[in-house]
């Protein structure tokens, strides 16, 4: 996924891991740089969401900021003139589950659970979901 903006300046690394603070460990100081971000967050949880056929994205800036979920997110830095683009992402947090034990009773459990993924559509089956 192509941004007008340069995504290598927003993340440094191939994979960058994003908490609720929206900012990668190296942080820039730029006045768009958290505007951008959130750019970003927000139109890969549209993709996600159409990818799946859900009526609204799961995945936004605005979820982030209020979950302690992490986000990864992974980018082609030489791709969109050597702007970087995004690649997709993996988002993974802690979800309340009931799960029912062997004798039938129910049992409230909170794993490290994947709760959405994307790749972009050009680039699936290309094996960056491995």
């Amino acid at each position: 996924m192509e941004f007008s903006f340069d995504v290598n300046a927003l993340f440094a690394g191939r994979i960058t891991m994003l908490d609720h603070n929206l900012a990668p460990a190296r942080r820039n100081g730029r006045v768009d740089f958290h505007q951008q971000m959130e750019t970003v967050i927000d139109e890969i949880g549209k993709a996600s969401a159409k990818a799946q056929r859900l009526p609204a994205p799961i995945t936004s800036a605005g979820r982030m900021q209020v979950n302690k979920h992490h986000l990864y997110i992974l980018k082609d830095g030489a791709a969109n003139g050597g702007k970087g683009a995004v690649i997709g992402f993996l988002k993974v947090g802690y979800k309340k589950l009931f799960v029912l034990d062997r004798q039938g009773a129910h049992n409230e459990v909170e794993p490290l659970s994947i709760l959405d993924f994307y790749i972009h559509e050009a680039l699936q089956r290309h094996g960056y979901g491995r």
